[in-house]
């Protein structure tokens, strides 16, 4: 009944009768407002309000609202005060807001898909929660979709409303668990036309990059690495030291078929020398992803509250929502701060000692502040004994080394500083990493690490490049220079709004809120070979339009730059599609 069902973003033209058909429901049929000789009605948040749009063909169907947190107000607003409803000020929800179907529709999935793509586009914007108020007589279907009620009933004209909320991820894996089979069923006829994929990744969260998928995950077709800008996950852009690569090459066979030094022994050894530190309070894992998990689930529960920075690396909460259930707070970086960590609010959250965990990336990703090792001590002596402190100091070698907290992590048994040695060394593909930790601590993690925890490749190349420190921090230097060298490119393109370079290995650009979603612009530079990276599925706070661009060498930056050129030019001349909040992107298919 459903097939060639589209839904698209409302194009300007969809307005008319999004007003009309409101009209026409709620103030004619159901009597929440009083019935205008003009047979419109709209809203003080209409200028702010995105649309969805169900259609047939040239029939429109139905539509749905969202009201994103940065609008600053709600719906709600008019009926209660933050105060009687506070998960509005706590939580900076996604409002879903007039589902709307024509009479003669009711009956088809219109409204069930319509509710999905609200859920979906929120989620791709950062979302994690939704709001929403559901007319009391059709409560069974929101139930049903996975909402619950906050205790709230509000009365509009002739219509009550139950205000309900759910947690993005919640409604998510209810949707997949009691509706799975439906969706897939309905999808293959579907014409999804949103700016966000139909279907969530299966854990609920994107690691790394996708330029690997047009390389070829089966590794068939690797000659593509050449023709594929991979500015989409932060490896470096120049390769080991000489050395690292004669050491790798010497014996390849030897290297593959022999097992490691069961506890990496060498590379801890290697570790302290050069860092300065015990060896003793040093554990390696196969990149930091293996250290946090390791890690965060000896130490974490569900009952445990841990602070992340938002925005900040998506893993950590990954790790702590989604893997391990713990309460997870925010400590908001604000734009108009220029994303940068204030101290004094840092201690201000952390001083009463609610938390087990604080989580600080320095320099962060995928903000690219630094915030100095001397105000990070600061905060840290004046927290509770109780609160544990992890500082991910992944891309500290593009600031300074030396501004490190690793000393005070060998002998402060609150603090550990986890270092990867991917982004730094080129050694993403070897996954070799450590973190630095109290003896206690780390001997700890040494117990329940298992044996032959990094490969002898990794091993030997790790070692190297340690001790050829030079090589790398010429690199270090003329990464700077290429990231201004990008960031000048892309300043000079039309339709950009801000380009922000930060500390480390990679730049964000900003689109204005009247042009492409960031979405549209990754999707439409893959048509280039040309992979970045949509930051809006990792924080609200950037409106769905802000993109991270990994820094590469000068001729795949001057890749980027005419990729974007030429992306942007196309939007453009999709004059007949609004492109703040989706575009035609195809037809779903299995």
């Amino acid at each position: 009944m459903d097939h060639d069902l589209q839904l698209r973003a409302a194009t300007p033209d969809d307005h008319d009768w999004i007003h009309e058909l409101r009209h026409r429901v709620y103030a004619e049929e159901l009597g929440q407002h009083p019935v205008d000789p003009s047979g419109r009605l709209s809203d003080g948040l209409d200028g702010d309000t995105v649309y969805l749009v169900a259609a047939r063909g040239e029939t429109r169907i139905g539509f749905v609202g969202l009201t994103p947190p940065w609008v600053g107000r709600y719906s709600l607003d008019k009926y209660l005060t933050r105060e009687e409803l506070p998960v509005l000020t706590e939580e900076e929800p996604f409002e879903i807001r007039i589902l709307t179907v024509e009479e003669r529709w009711r009956s088809t999935a219109a409204a069930p898909l319509l509710m999905y793509a609200a859920l979906r586009w929120a989620a791709a914007r950062g979302g994690r929660r939704v709001v929403a108020m559901g007319r009391t007589e059709l409560l069974d279907m929101y139930l049903a979709a996975g909402l619950r009620p906050v205790g709230r009933t509000v009365r509009s004209g002739a219509v009550s409303f139950e205000v309900l909320s759910g947690s993005v991820a919640g409604l998510t894996r209810t949707v997949a668990e009691r509706h799975g089979r439906t969706l897939e069923r309905l999808r293959a006829g579907l014409d999804w036309r949103l700016d966000v994929p139909f279907a969530p990744r299966a854990d609920g969260c994107e690691h790394g990059g996708a330029f690997f998928s047009a390389i070829g995950t089966d590794f068939r077709t690797l000659t593509r690495r050449h023709e594929v800008v991979a500015a989409d996950v932060l490896d470096a852009w120049f390769p080991p030291a000489p050395e690292v690569r004669a050491v790798l090459s010497e014996d390849p066979g030897w290297s593959a078929r022999t097992s490691p030094p069961t506890g990496a022994e060498g590379l801890l050894a290697e570790l302290a020398r050069v860092r300065g530190l015990p060896s003793e309070s040093l554990v390696v894992g196969a990149g930091s992803s293996d250290l946090i998990f390791r890690a965060f689930g000896r130490w974490l529960t569900p009952g445990s509250r841990v602070l992340l920075l938002d925005p900040s690396y998506g893993e950590y909460a990954h790790v702590t929502e989604r893997v391990i259930g713990c309460r997870v707070d925010r400590l908001r970086l604000r734009r108009e701060d220029g994303w940068l960590l204030d101290p004094d609010r840092l201690a201000a959250a952390t001083r009463s000692g609610e938390y087990d965990l604080v989580v600080v990336v320095n320099p962060n990703n995928p903000t690219g502040r630094h915030a100095p090792a001397d105000a990070l001590r600061a905060v840290i002596a004046a927290t509770p004994e109780r609160t544990r402190w992890w500082i991910d100091e992944a891309y500290l070698g593009y600031v300074d080394p030396a501004d490190s907290l690793a000393g005070l992590a060998s002998v402060d048994p609150r603090v550990v500083v986890c270092t990867s040695l991917s982004k730094m060394y080129a050694l993403s593909g070897m996954r070799a990493a450590y973190l630095v930790a109290h003896r206690d601590t780390a001997g700890e993690l040494r117990r329940w690490t298992p044996p032959w925890p990094v490969s002898l490749p990794a091993q030997l190349a790790a070692v190297t490049a340690l001790r050829h420190p030079a090589y790398y921090e010429e690199r270090w230097a003329r990464t700077a220079v290429l990231r201004r060298e990008l960031a000048a490119g892309l300043a000079q393109l039309d339709g950009l709004s801000s380009v922000d370079e930060g500390v480390a290995n990679f730049l964000t650009v900003t689109l204005p809120p009247d042009g492409p979603s960031a979405a549209l612009l990754v999707s439409e530079c893959r048509r280039h070979d040309v992979y970045l990276r949509d930051l809006s599925p990792m924080s609200p706070s950037y409106e769905g339009r802000t993109v991270r661009f990994a820094v590469r060498d000068t001729a795949e930056n001057a890749r980027i730059v005419a990729a974007c050129r030429s992306a942007l030019d196309a939007l453009r001349a999709r004059v007949a599609v609004p492109v703040t909040s989706g575009a035609p992107a195809g037809r779903a298919s299995r």
